[in-house]
C-alpha cells in the first residue's frame, strides 16, 4: 500500500524496532551544537525584529511596556523550548509536535496536525518569509517607488527553488549556509546595538523619560502585541523537528536551547532600545520599516547595509524554516499519514528530497495565488493551539509516566505556565475580536476528518497510486528509510 501501516501509538516510550530495516537508508546525524544554535537563532531572527517593533509599540502605547512584552515573549519562548527539550529526550524522533502528539494522544489528532501543517501552515510561513526577502532584495533596484508585485513574486519563487536545491543536495551544505547567514544577521544586529549604545552614551534618552506613559492595559491589545512579538520569536521549537539528525540529542537539544533563545532575547531587547534611542515613539510608529528608518538616521550614506542585512536575515530564516518544515512532511509520511513516496530519502544525498519538493511546491502555490495573507495573520492561532496540545502531553507524561527514561527534566511549573499562555493566546482573539477567518481555519483543520477515515483508518488506496509511487521512486532515485535508534 502507498500509505504505510500506522505504527502503534499506544505507548509513548518509543522503543524502535530496527529488525525490519537493516538494509534501509537513514538520514545522517550532521547537526552539532553550533549548527543547532544556528538553526534555532537563524530561524528566529527573520524579518520580525526589523518590522514588528512598531506594531508592539502601537498596541502597548509606551516604550517601557513594549520592552516588557519583548522580554515576556523571550521568556515564554524559552519556557516552551525547555519543555520541548524534555519531550525530545523522552521521544527521540524527528517531527516536533507531530511525533509528540502521535505518541501521546494517538493517530487522529496527529493526522490533523500533519494535514494542517504540511498543506497550510509551513508552506504559508515559508512563502511569507520568502516574499519578505524578495521585497528587501529588489527594493534597491526601484528607488523612490514600490517594487512591482510580479518581480517580488518571481524573486520569492527563485528563493524557494534555490533553497530546494540546497536542502536536497546535502544536509551539511544546508547547515553550513545556516551558520554563515546566522553569523551575518547577528553581525547586523550588533551594528544596531552598538549604534544604540553610542546614542545612549551621548544622552539621547528622551524616549525613556516617563516611559510607561500612555500604556494600554486592555486584554485584547496585550494579546495582539504578544502575537506580534512572538512572530519574531517563531522558530524556538525548530530543533525538535530534526532530533534524529542531531549528534547526541540528549545533550545537544537542551544546550542549544539554553544558548540560542536567551541570546536572541537579549539582542531583541538591545535592538529595541537602540531604535528608541535613535527615534521618538511617534517616529517609530510612523516608520514603515523601523530598521531602515534607523539606518537612515544613524548610518547616513551606509544605510543600504541595513536593507542588505534584512535580505540576508530573511533568506537565512527561510532556509531554517524550509530545513525543518520538510521534516514534518517526511516523518508524517513515514508514520503512514502521508503518501509513502514522501517518507523516502535520496539514495546518494541521504536527504528527504520528496518531502522537500512537496513543501516547495505547496509554497510556490501560496506565492502564485497571493491569497495567503489572512492565513499567515492567523498563523499564531493555529500554532499555539497545537503548542498547547503538545505541552499538555508533556504534563501527562510527567504525572502519569514519571518512570520513562529522560536525560533532562524541566520543573513542572514551566510547562504549566506555557500551557496557560497557549490557552490565553488561542482564546484572547476569539473573545476580544471574533473574526470569520478563525472559523475558516477551524473548519480547515477538521476537514482532515474526510481524508483520515478512508485513507488512513480504512486504508482505501487507489491502485494507480502504487504505480505512481514506483515511477516517482525511480525518477527521483529515492528509497525507504528507517528510524535511527538513539
Amino acid at each position: 500500500s502507498t500509505m504505510r501501516k500506522r505504527k502503534s501509538a499506544d505507548s509513548p516510550h518509543l522503543s524502535t524496532d530496527l529488525s525490519e530495516g537493516k538494509g534501509k537508508l537513514r538520514l545522517k546525524q550532521e547537526v552539532g551544537l553550533i549548527s543547532g544554535v544556528s538553526l534555532i537563532a537563524g530561524t528566529m531572527i527573520g524579518s520580525g525584529i526589523f518590522m514588528s517593533p512598531e506594531w508592539v509599540l502601537h498596541h502597548m502605547g509606551s516604550p517601557a511596556s513594549s520592552l516588557l512584552i519583548w522580554a515576556a515573549c523571550g521568556l515564554l519562548a524559552t519556557f516552551g523550548a525547555l519543555s520541548y527539550a524534555e519531550l525530545g529526550t523522552i521521544i527521540k524522533e524527528s517531527g516536533g509536535e507531530y511525533i509528540y502528539i502521535l505518541r501521546i494522544f494517538g493517530s487522529f489528532p496527529a493526522f490533523l496536525f500533519a494535514y494542517t501543517s504540511v498543506i497550510l501552515v509551513r508552506p504559508a510561513g515559508l512563502a511569507a518569509v520568502c516574499l519578505s526577502f524578495a521585497e528587501y532584495a529588489v527594493a534597491p533596484f526601484y528607488p523612490g517607488c514600490s517594487s512591482p508585485q510580479v518581480v517580488i513574486k518571481c524573486t520569492a519563487a527563485a528563493c524557494i527553488l534555490l533553497l530546494t536545491i540546497i536542502n536536497c543536495l546535502n544536509v551539511r551544505l544546508a547547515t553550513s549556509i545556516m551558520n554563515i547567514f546566522t553569523a551575518a544577521k547577528l553581525l547586523a544586529l550588533l551594528v544596531i546595538v552598538v549604534g544604540g549604545v553610542v546614542l545612549l552614551a551621548k544622552g539621547q534618552t528622551q524616549s525613556f523619560q516617563n516611559a510607561f506613559q500612555n500604556t494600554t492595559a486592555g486584554i485584547g491589545a496585550v494579546g495582539v502585541a504578544f502575537y506580534q512579538g512572538l512572530w519574531s520569536y517563531d522558530g524556538w521549537n525548530n530543533l525538535n523537528y530534526v532530533t534524529e539528525e542531531l549528534k547526541k540529542p540528549e545533550v545537544t537539544l537542551p544546550r542549544a536551547v539554553m544558548i540560542a533563545i536567551p541570546l536572541v532575547t537579549c539582542l531583541y531587547l538591545l535592538v529595541n532600545m537602540s531604535y528608541l534611542a535613535a527615534m521618538t515613539p511617534s517616529e517609530v510608529l510612523s516608520s514603515g520599516a523601523v530598521a531602515v528608518t534607523w539606518g537612515d538616521k544613524v548610518l547616513g550614506s551606509w544605510a543600504w547595509l541595513i536593507s542588505l542585512s534584512v535580505a540576508l536575515s530573511t533568506f537565512g530564516s527561510s532556509n531554517g524554516t524550509f530545513f525543518s518544515g520538510g521534516r514534518v512532511c517526511y516523518i508524517a509520511a513515514r508514520e503512514g499519514h502521508m503518501p509513502d513516496i514522501l517518507s523516502m530519502a535520496h539514495v546518494r544525498c541521504l536527504t528527504p528530497s520528496p518531502a522537500l519538493l512537496f513543501t516547495s511546491a505547496m509554497s510556490l502555490i501560496m506565492i502564485i495565488s497571493g491569497s495567503f495573507t489572512s492565513i499567515v495573520n492567523f498563523f499564531s492561532f493555529i500554532a499555539w493551539f497545537f503548542y498547547g496540545m503538545t505541552i499538555s502531553g508533556l504534563l501527562y507524561l510527567k504525572i502519569k509516566k514519571p518512570e520513562l527514561p529522560r536525560s533532562y527534566k524541566v520543573p513542572i511549573i514551566i510547562p504549566i505556565i506555557v500551557l496557560m499562555a497557549a490557552v490565553y493566546l488561542v482564546l484572547a482573539p476569539i473573545i476580544d475580536q471574533p473574526q470569520i477567518e478563525i472559523l475558516y481555519i477551524v473548519l480547515f483543520i477538521f476537514s482532515g476528518v474526510i481524508l483520515y477515515f478512508p485513507l488512513v483508518r480504512l486504508k482505501c488506496h487507489p491502485r494507480f497510486l502504487q504505480r505512481l509511487t514506483l515511477h516517482l521512486q525511480l525518477f527521483l532515485e529515492v528509497a525507504p528509510t528507517t528510524k535511527d535508534a538513539n
